[in-house]
C-alpha cells in the first residue's frame, strides 16, 4: 500500500509535473507505515488473547489511527510546513487511502464470523 501510494506521488510530481504533492509526502507515508505497522502487531496480540472483541479491537485500532493522525498534523502545523492547504490534502488523501484498507480489512475480518 505504501509503496503504491508513493510511486502514485512520483509519477504525479515527476512524470506528469503537476505541483499537487507536498514535499513532505515522504514524512506522511513514514509514519502511516509506522503506525499502521505498530497498531497492527498491538492488534494481532489483541486478537490473540480474545477472539471474541474482534471488531471491538480492530475498531479500536481504527480510532487509535485517527487520534493520532490528527496529534501528527499538530505537530507539523505546529512546526512550521510550507504550504499548509497542499499538506493537509496530501495528508488526508493517504489518510482515505490507509482507511479504505482498514474498511476492507475490517469487513474481511467480519464475514468469518457472521456464518
Amino acid at each position: 500500500m505504501s509503496l503504491l501510494i508513493v510511486g502514485a506521488a512520483y509519477l504525479i510530481e515527476a512524470v506528469i509535473g503537476l505541483q499537487w504533492i507536498h514535499e513532505s509526502i515522504k514524512k506522511i507515508v513514514s509514519f502511516f507505515l509506522i503506525l499502521t505497522w505498530l497498531t497492527g502487531i498491538f492488534t494481532h496480540y489483541l486478537l490473540s488473547i480474545s477472539k471474541e472483541n474482534s471488531v471491538n479491537i480492530l475498531l479500536g485500532a481504527i480510532g487509535i489511527r485517527l487520534l493520532s493522525s490528527i496529534g501528527f498534523v499538530a505537530v507539523m502545523l505546529f512546526l512550521g510546513q510550507e504550504n499548509l492547504i497542499l499538506f493537509v490534502i496530501n495528508f488526508f488523501v493517504v489518510y482515505l487511502f490507509y482507511l479504505l484498507f482498514d474498511i476492507y480489512m475490517l469487513i474481511a475480518n467480519l464475514r468469518p464470523n457472521s456464518k
